[in-house]
């Protein structure tokens, strides 16, 4: 039986990962549409789903979830991934397939559902909270599904203006979009620019301290690949490379590279052998980041490691880059423990 806070964190919890999930989203949607009253409505939305997320993460603190999102239920990574897929509209996507207008018709359309299923998602949060008794989340849970109906306003009422913009575009060859008036050059470079000096900034200690939410390894690797092409991927000449090649490489791959591939995979061969190999490796790390981490600094966190830690780790490791050097450390915690 599920104890009433447990619950209501895990309910608290799956929205995080999904309005943590949606702001990159949101920023992908925003640099390929051009500027007027729906990109004004995006951004206005981004910064709301930002506040969602914080106010959300404080609201678990108090609940005691403790400094770092809880993981609970696998039904958070799914929940994100699919939202992800759902709006995961890059800018680079806007090259592929039918015009400038008729993409953003589609983001659109793809952002209502969200939004519709946003509402559900508070709508659910605010009677489970109801239930138990804990009015302070269901007052939380009503004001964020506010700002949800209000986007879901917004985005069906730009809709029927969208779809004149494919109308004079696509029908009456009068189309206007231009990909340089939408700020999706501009922003990409300076992205670049800046994910690089972090890169070189941080170094591994950005890797030994970032974590990420729960759900978020799978939705970054879902939308990832929704985008990817083949030299996107960790697997190098993979469009050559025969299913049973291919499998041999997974192991090594870590959560998101996986998510990435599996979703490439799908979009285009969708060879059987190679999804199946990857779900079988799909599995939640031993601790947040555990991925990201070289071996020597998985040796030291096993040396401060307690013996489910450390045996999750060994199992883990076992199943997918299979280091000697971790699975020894690991054996050496469990025999002192």
């Amino acid at each position: 039986m599920t104890e009433p806070n447990e619950k209501i964190l895990q309910y608290l919890n799956e929205a995080h990962a999904s309005e943590t999930g949606l702001v990159r989203v949101l920023q992908s949607q925003i640099a390929m549409t051009p500027r007027g009253s729906y990109r004004s409505g995006l951004e206005k939305h981004l910064r709301e789903t930002r506040d969602h997320a914080e106010r959300l993460r404080a609201r678990m603190r108090e609940l005691g979830a403790g400094g770092s999102v809880l993981q609970i239920g696998i039904g958070i990574a799914e929940t994100v991934a699919a939202q992800a897929l759902a709006l995961g509209k890059t800018p680079l996507d806007i090259l592929r397939g039918s015009g400038g207008e008729e993409k953003v018709l589609k983001n659109a359309k793809d952002a209502a559902a969200t939004e519709a299923l946003e509402i559900a998602t508070y709508t659910a949060i605010e009677q489970l909270a109801r239930s138990v008794g804990d009015e302070e989340t269901a007052r939380l849970a009503v004001s964020i599904r506010a700002d949800e109906q209000r986007m879901l306003d917004k985005v069906l009422a730009e809709i029927p203006k969208l779809t004149e913009a494919v109308v004079r575009a696509d029908v009456h060859g009068n189309g206007s979009y231009d990909i340089g008036k939408t700020g999706a050059a501009d922003t990409a470079r300076p992205a670049g620019r800046t994910a690089q000096a972090t890169a070189r900034k941080g170094g591994s200690k950005a890797r030994r301290t970032a974590r990420k939410a729960p759900g978020a390894t799978r939705a970054e690797g879902a939308a990832r690949g929704a985008v990817a092409n083949e030299r996107d991927l960790p697997i190098a000449r993979y469009d050559s490379l025969g299913a049973d090649e291919i499998v041999k490489r997974l192991p090594e791959l870590s959560q998101v590279e996986l998510g990435k591939v599996a979703v490439y995979e799908r979009r285009h061969d969708n060879r059987a052998t190679v999804l199946d190999r990857i779900s079988a490796l799909r599995a939640s790390e031993p601790w947040s980041g555990y991925d990201e981490l070289t071996v020597d600094e998985l040796r030291a966190a096993l040396a401060k490691a307690d013996e489910r830690r450390a045996r999750a780790a060994r199992e883990y490791e076992r199943a997918h880059k299979n280091r000697a050097g971790v699975i020894a450390a690991t054996e050496r915690e469990l025999s002192n423990a």
